[in-house]
């Protein structure tokens, strides 16, 4: 006994010093890289804080898969950066637009951006990435800048349906948008804390609708955007006459294109909010759903027919080949043989000469 207890007391002591040193190694980190642009990860104490229950309800119908929060350090500056990853490039610009605050500046930053002072934000892939530099210098904010878009190049790219973002923020006019206002939804309570102008329930996000606002015109004087983008046209119109409904005494002006409904809150004048009504309109080729872009019904049509015709052609191109191949090789084979090359001419019978 021990023997066996002199035995066991050293590797009691391997694996204390093992768990240990592993204590001070940085986290795995499964969103964000180890390091990016001379930034390297440095151990950190405290857990990243859990999203508010509110945050969690919005980050879960945008499809959170995973999310990590890290430390990075290059000389005597760090910068804390979180990441969120989500299931799809969907998701990716909607928390991107749910994070991102009034009034910072739009950046060139994986596939979108935006920065005010020393705090970035991006997404890149199905990614969303926050990063805030605790010691931000007017100097070195170019450098900053670079770092930030070394650290969008290291992230992953989702391939197939997942890496296509969506094409509602396209229906958006461009004429006097203020591009940090906007914001998008696939759910009630995304919409709800993006300061929806209508009630969740009149939009009826169970039919996989799609919401973005944005404000247009000068500062003091913005009216806001509401398009709502369902999954067919009929779908559409019957959703219009319940907001025109609720709307109707509110002051607000609606309007529909196709699957696309839009709505104008907070004009200056009815006049305004028409004209920007105006600026809307859907684009029968494109939509969310299909990466090929939205059909109609006569497209459909349309290839079907020409799909059929040249079916039609290509079996009657074979059996004309066929037919080709069959006979001249037969044509050939007699005359290998010494024979005519038709056997038209050949009187070619059994005679039994009965008469003799």
């Amino acid at each position: 006994m021990p023997r066996t207890l002199a035995t066991l007391l050293p590797l009691s002591v391997f694996f204390a010093s093992a768990l240990a040193a592993a204590a001070l190694e940085p986290p795995i980190v499964t969103v964000l890289p180890r390091s990016f642009a001379g930034w390297t990860l440095v151990p950190a104490k405290d857990a990243p804080a859990a999203p508010s229950p509110a945050d969690g309800a919005v980050l879960q119908e945008y499809g959170l898969a995973q999310r990590q929060a890290a430390i990075y350090g290059k000389g005597n500056s760090t910068v804390i950066v979180r990441g969120w990853e989500f299931k799809d490039a969907t998701g990716a610009f909607g928390a991107f637009t749910f994070f991102r605050q009034t009034g910072m500046r739009t950046e060139s930053i994986g596939h979108d951006g935006a920065s005010m002072g020393g705090h970035y934000l991006f997404w890149s892939g199905t990614t969303v990435v926050d990063a805030t530099f605790a010691q931000p210098s007017t100097d070195e904010q170019s450098a900053e800048k670079s770092a930030v878009t070394a650290l969008a190049a290291q992230l992953p790219q989702a391939g197939g349906a997942a890496g296509i973002p969506p094409s509602l923020p396209h229906y958006l006019p461009t004429p006097q948008l203020d591009p940090s206002s906007v914001k998008y939804a696939i759910g009630p309570a995304a919409y709800a804390r993006m300061g929806g102008q209508l009630p969740p329930t009149a939009i009826d996000f169970n039919q996989d609708t799609e919401a973005i606002t944005a404000q247009y015109g000068p500062q003091g004087a913005q009216a806001t955007l509401t398009l709502l983008l369902y999954p067919t046209p009929q779908i559409a119109a019957a959703h219009l006459k319940s907001i025109d409904a609720l709307v109707k005494s509110s002051g607000l002006s609606t309007k529909r294109s196709g699957p696309l409904v839009a709505i104008v809150s907070g004009a200056s004048s009815a006049t305004k909010a028409q004209q920007l009504l105006a600026e809307v309109h859907f684009n029968d080729y494109v939509t969310i759903n299909h990466p090929e872009g939205y059909v109609p019904e006569g497209a459909k049509l349309y290839r079907l027919l020409r799909g059929i015709t040249v079916l039609v052609v290509v079996l009657m191109s074979a059996a004309l080949l066929l037919g080709l191949f069959l006979g001249g090789g037969r044509a050939l084979f007699r005359m290998v043989r010494g024979k005519p090359v038709s056997s038209v001419a050949e009187e070619e019978f059994i005679s039994l000469h009965l008469g003799r």
